[in-house]
């Protein structure tokens, strides 16, 4: 399995790490308490506010951002890219997400949306890798 193969695999990990992240505030609370819910899960996250609400959308964006990193990633390996560039262009996608959430949860918007951009631009050059 190549570098870029694992990159998929983390990448397709970090929704549920956000996930988490945006639930452990309610976690060891009691429900009525306003502590989590997992009778209607949605329902308690739509009304977080501050960190766990961040999480929640940082999940939501990060499995937003999985078709197009994967469908480059297979195009770039079907069309024989010289695999040290699409791994390179794979670790730098994982790291911008990586990056992104972190930015996200420390509420730094601006650097947020740049941070996304780059792994955008990791995830199309991808599919303009193969020469």
């Amino acid at each position: 399995m190549t570098i870029a193969n694992y990159c998929m695999l983390v990448a397709c990990a970090l929704p549920i790490v956000c996930a988490g992240l945006a639930k452990s505030g309610g976690f060891g609370r009691p429900r009525r308490d306003g502590g989590y819910d997992n009778h209607n899960p949605r329902a308690w996250l739509a009304q977080q506010t501050g960190r766990q609400a961040r999480a929640n959308a940082a999940q939501a964006n990060s499995f937003e951002a999985l078709p197009l990193f994967i469908a480059g990633v297979l195009v770039a390996q079907q069309m024989a890219a010289p695999q040290d560039l699409v791994d390179a262009l794979a670790l730098g996608f994982v790291v911008a997400r990586l990056a992104y959430i972190a930015a996200y949860l420390a509420d730094k918007a601006a650097l947020r949306s740049v941070i996304w951009f780059a792994g955008v631009l990791c995830s199309v050059a991808l599919f303009f890798s193969a020469r």
